[in-house]
């Protein structure tokens, strides 16, 4: 049989026609950090799909990430370096070169250090990109080698972080894979469906094993909607009903005294100040009836194994770290922590061996640099923190604080300042980048290596650079590398490439890589830390805390606040300090009718702003689809307090307090109880009428220097 020869054309041909799949990690702020699969053809992303194989996220994408490839050609991508030739804001920039924007940033740091020192300069980031490479901390050791100011970085579940480790230590606690054992599952402040979406399907498939789901939300949820039960609570008054179900779990006699003596600091302190704590207190101050309590309590202790998944949202009023300290005191009273998904979830990362002092260098920073927080930029800027030096210039980087910070009004007045010079490094023209001196183009997620930070299970998650830039994007990394050679920073690690810094940030010889390594990672797209099984893990099943005594800390004895270092760019320098109870124990809300009744006079109700559901973040809230998924921006109120107002459904309306206000159209709905309205972020300043920030106080809460989002009281009118 004559072999069939082609022609070299036809052979090209077919080579050029071929699609390759390489592995990727969804790279957004979720803890669901997807394992992906990118579909290139000749250095294009031609698509995205989950990858199947991985056992959590088992091949599903959120509605985010579908089309994620338009993202990385959408037509308003930021594509060269820009220099602003119009006012601040205006958005009026033109090309420049790479060597010129980098000499211009260069130069004028330089005359700000001489004239100011470096700590009139601040860095700016979240986790608008969670790799490791590219990431939160990515920039750190550019900045701390600098002397540049330390930025807090506590958006999101900082508080949280502070009561968790005081508790319980640095644990991962709770598998999410293991819901799947759980009999009784609580959600807790967590709006699964819209943030949370593989670990939903898991405790929706425990559901259909015949596990009870609780949803505990302000609000009806998309989440709260799918639960057996809805318990819906005072905005802020989640301490109350957590410390009112101590009380009735010791009351009901349902407390694991074995585990409690063995593995417990604390207990009779706990049940002392608990004594007074009792469901009917609870009642007055959450709504919740006391049976309704009473029969929680009762669930909660006997219905084993419970496990409880914690939200971010816990934390974010005044009393939210004391909050997360007694609904992370629950699971041991109970004994749930002894058995295979029983416990209490808050971030995995714990666990993950990370190398973050390698990261961020913290031995470079000057003794005695000060810090300041990323809530509190507006303050920073406007000069209302009286610093010394002032900040004179910022670089923001996967972070858009105009939209997503708090005290926006403050935030904006501060960019606008003609002294101030502000770099970007992003991939559109964003609210806070419309305010740049220098924009940057950075990649986006199949351009670049990197490892992605998965704070929601326990699997590491490898991105595989596969698709070329387009225009001249290059990475964050590589932004620093080159600005660090500019400024003549000798040190090795400023040398390091993408795959070398993956090498150091990783403990690859730690127990739980056992067996893994970069090469691993690259030929499987992701691997689990060997800390147990889905099916077998129950950390502390014998006690086993990593607190100092190794026991569950009921109480703490000499603590004081602090930010877990991470967020501080690993810096121990002006920690908080202020001393803590050393007991949990419930603190209202700072603006609320009980609290200042004065206030609550003007500004009436309490708006609670979750996340989006189709933005992550502020993410995709400038893309056409994803705005037609998600509507313009709505604000839901009650029927009682919407006629109390002469508002109809579909008015357009604004809500306001003394720190500013914002536009969006009424939805009257039973979802929401009289007092309370509802807005979700995310929404772009500059294609609405103000953002939901622009309400919100950059007062810190209880523990850990956390944003009080959830802590904030408004009026709302129709708008002219």
């Amino acid at each position: 049989m004559n072999e069939i020869v082609k022609p070299d054309s036809l052979i090209v041909a077919e080579a050029e026609s071929l699609t390759e799949t390489f592995f990727g990690g969804c790279p957004h702020d979720c803890p669901d950090t997807c394992s992906m699969l990118f579909e290139v053809k000749d250095g294009e992303l031609l698509g995205v799909r989950g990858n199947p194989d991985h056992p959590m996220t088992r091949g599903g994408l959120c509605v985010k990430l579908k089309d994620y490839e338009k993202r990385h050609y959408h037509p308003d991508r930021l594509l060269y370096p820009m220099k602003r030739v119009g006012p601040k804001g205006s958005k009026q920039f033109e090309r420049i070169t790479w060597d010129e924007a980098l000499d211009t940033i260069v130069t004028r740091w330089k005359a700000i250090i001489d004239q100011y020192g470096p700590q009139a300069i601040a860095p700016y980031s979240y986790l608008g990109n969670q790799g490791l490479v590219h990431g939160l901390n990515g920039g750190d050791a550019f900045f701390n080698r600098m002397g540049a100011t330390v930025t807090e970085r506590t958006f999101c579940g900082e508080g949280s972080c502070t009561a968790w480790l005081l508790t319980v230590g640095p644990t991962a606690g709770l598998d999410p894979d293991s819901y799947i054992h759980s009999k009784y599952i609580v959600i807790w402040a967590c709006n699964s469906v819209s943030t949370n979406l593989h670990h939903w399907a898991i405790v929706k498939d425990a559901q259909k094993k015949g596990a009870k789901v609780v949803v505990i939300d302000t609000y009806a949820s998309r989440t709260a909607k799918a639960a057996d039960w809805h318990i819906a609570p005072k905005p802020g008054t989640d301490g109350a009903l957590a410390m009112a179900l101590i009380n009735s779990i010791i009351e009901q006699g349902l407390v694991d005294q074995d585990y409690v003596d063995n593995y417990t600091v604390g207990f009779e302190e706990l049940k002392e100040r608990a004594s007074t704590r009792t469901p009917e207190w609870a009642a007055a101050i959450t709504g919740v009836p006391a049976e309704d309590i009473r029969k929680l309590a009762r669930e909660m202790a006997t219905e084993q194994p419970v496990g409880i998944r914690m939200g971010v949202a816990l934390e974010r009023h005044y009393g939210g770290g004391q909050t997360i300290r007694a609904v992370s005191s629950i699971p041991a009273l109970t004994g749930a922590w002894r058995h295979v998904g029983g416990g209490v979830t808050q971030f995995g990362v714990w666990e993950h061996p990370y190398k973050f002092d390698v990261m961020c260098r913290p031995d470079l920073i000057p003794e005695g640099t000060r810090v300041i927080s990323n809530l509190q930029i507006g303050r920073a800027l406007t000069g209302e923190l009286k610093l010394d030096p002032p900040i004179m210039s910022m670089m923001c980087w996967n972070s858009n604080p105009v939209t997503q910070a708090p005290e926006t009004d403050k935030i904006v007045a501060g960019l606008m300042r003609e002294d101030l010079f502000m770099v970007s490094a992003e991939h559109f023209i964003s609210d806070t980048a419309s305010y740049a001196d220098i924009v940057l183009p950075a990649t986006m997620g199949a351009e670049m290596e990197d490892m992605i930070l998965s704070w929601g299970h326990l699997y590491l998650t490898y991105n595989t650079k596969c698709a070329d830039a387009p225009g001249e994007a290059i990475p964050n990394n590589e932004i620093f590398r080159q600005l660090a050679a500019r400024l003549g920073f000798e040190e090795e690690n400023f040398k390091w490439t993408d795959t070398e810094c993956l090498e150091h940030y990783v403990d690859w010889n730690a127990p739980a890589c056992e067996g893994i390594d970069l090469q691993y990672m690259r030929e499987h797209g992701f691997a689990r830390l060997k800390v147990g099984t889905p099916d077998d893990r129950a950390p502390h099943q014998e006690g086993n805390f990593p607190t100092p005594t190794g026991k569950c800390m009921f109480m703490v004895e000499g603590a004081t606040n602090f930010v877990a270092p991470p967020f501080r760019q690993m810096y121990e320098g002006f920690q908080p300090g202020e001393a803590l109870d050393p007991l949990p124990d419930y603190l209202g809300p700072r603006e609320s009718h009980t609290n200042d009744p004065e206030l609550a006079k003007r500004f009436p109700l309490n708006i609670v702003s979750p996340k989006s559901h189709y933005f992550l973040n502020s993410c995709y809230a400038n893309m056409e689809d994803k705005q037609k998924g998600q509507g313009e921006q709505f604000v839901m109120i009650s029927q009682h307090d919407a006629d109390a107002r002469g508002i109809r459904n579909g008015d357009r309306v604004q809500v306001a307090n003394d720190r500013g206000a914002f536009k969006g159209v009424a939805r009257i709905t039973e979802d929401v109880k009289a007092g309370i309205v509802v807005a979700t972020l995310g929404y772009w300043r500059q294609l609405n009428e103000g953002t939901v920030n622009s309400i919100s106080s950059g007062a810190f809460t209880d523990m850990g220097h956390a944003p009080s989002f959830s802590d904030n009281l408004v009026e709302v009118a129709r708008a002219s």
